[in-house]
């Protein structure tokens, strides 16, 4: 009887021990699997298939599909030695009507043919080719160990559209174009598509920098609350270069005009109706919104590709500017240097306004020599990057920090550049 009692207990106990087994198997089969490790160097994803993005909806890649060129869209990525990401968004001009969607950038046009936004990723699109924050080799990189997802720029809408739309031909000098041909602004769609890879792939970051440049600054203004909800316990900085949003007024509710691309603004950030939210006002609804982001912008005092788009937003969508029509530049400017003054009642945000009339800095050697406003732009970029994050970091209070005139993040200006120019 004792023989048979113990043996009842053994095979009570491997039953036990078999029925642990598979219920630790069925919890490691639940659980999220590890991302796989990345390769060194810069890689591109080609023709990444559709997803259903983090907002619960489907989403297909692809580029502008102007007539002749490839639709194809893709991105890349590079594994850094930090927990650390940047997520970068290309620039590259914008479309919204007839005019300004018959005129593409493209190589070998004769310089008197417009060229106002990129149509397709370009074949040599490396970013390893680039300077900037993407010089791994500059001692005062401050990203220089991060990883990076960089996200090309091919469908004309500021990285936010979400439409097909179909123009008119007002005359190509040299593209054999149709009478009507279709541009999909589809960059919210590229985008969902991107950070479903990244939530898939991205180890854990501990911080991120979402930046942009021109198109691409608007693109990480109006997105990184996306990549904040997708990586909720990372630390977070916006950077956006050279996008002051300084527009024809008419040009923000109109179709033709922004609403051509239906921008796809996240609505807990900038509401349900995208018409209340001013081009020109993005960067500063979006850092009162998110007060825990810390929110730089950076552009030069007179950008020159800044106020070739503006000047074309008040051909297309006219408007009264604030000087007459032959004083463009300076009207922009004034509008400019009004946006970076409303901005700073966000404790979180920071300007850099830098001398000259150069466009973009985040891929430019200018990103190291840049100092007209009194601080290296590099250090400034690093002292944004030291919100709460180790040795050297600000204490965390953003609002101390506005009254601080030594604190290492403030706003800057070149001497001279707040007042605005006079209309001529």
């Amino acid at each position: 009887m004792g023989d048979s009692i113990q043996s009842t207990l053994r095979r009570r106990s491997a039953r036990a021990v078999a029925l642990g087994l598979l219920a630790l198997a069925s919890t490691v089969a639940l659980a999220d699997p590890k991302p796989a490790p990345q390769p060194p160097g810069w890689q591109q994803v080609l023709n990444p298939a559709p997803v259903v993005g983090l907002d619960g909806k489907p989403h297909a890649a692809a580029c502008s599909g102007f007539p002749g060129t490839d639709p194809a869209f893709s991105f890349w990525h590079k594994r850094g030695k930090s927990k650390n990401l940047v997520v970068y968004f290309e620039g590259g001009g914008a479309c919204w009507d007839s005019f300004s969607c018959t005129f593409p950038m493209s190589a070998g046009l004769p310089p008197q043919v417009p060229q106002l936004y990129m149509p397709q990723v370009p074949a040599n699109s490396n970013p390893a080719s680039y300077d900037g924050i993407f010089n791994a080799r500059h001692p005062a990189n401050p990203v220089q160990d991060w990883s990076f997802v960089y996200i090309p720029y091919c469908t004309a809408d500021v990285h936010n559209g979400s439409a097909n739309r179909f123009y008119a031909n007002v005359g190509h000098p040299v593209f054999p174009l149709p009478s009507f041909f279709a541009i999909h602004h589809g960059g919210f769609d590229n985008f969902m598509v991107v950070l479903d890879w990244m939530r898939k792939n991205a180890d854990k970051p501990e911080q991120i920098l979402v930046a942009g440049s021109s198109a691409g600054g608007y693109g990480a203004s109006t997105n990184f609350p996306w990549v904040q909800k997708a990586f909720p316990k990372a630390k977070m900085a916006v950077l956006a270069d050279a996008a002051q949003g300084v527009l024809s007024p008419a040009f923000d509710t109109a179709t033709p005009g922004r609403n051509s691309w239906n921008p796809q603004l996240p609505a807990w950030v900038f509401g349900n109706d995208v018409n209340q939210v001013a081009s020109a006002s993005i960067v500063r609804t979006a850092a009162l919104a998110q007060p825990q982001v810390r929110v730089g912008q950076f552009t030069t005092h007179f950008d020159q590709v800044q106020i070739q788009f503006y000047g074309v937003s008040l051909q297309t969508n006219p408007a009264l500017p604030s000087c007459p029509s032959t004083g463009v530049a300076a009207s922009w400017n004034q509008n400019a240097l009004a946006s970076l003054a409303a901005a700073t009642d966000a404790p979180n945000y920071r300007h850099y306004l830098a001398a000259g009339q150069y466009h973009t800095i985040l891929r430019s050697a200018n990103f190291y020599t840049e100092a007209s406003a009194g601080v290296p732009f590099s250090a400034w970029t690093s002292a944004l990057l030291k919100h709460g994050a180790g040795q050297g970091a600000d204490d965390g209070d953003d609002r101390d920090d506005t009254r601080n005139p030594h604190s290492a993040w403030r706003n800057v200006a070149c001497p001279g550049c707040l007042t605005p120019l006079p209309c001529p």
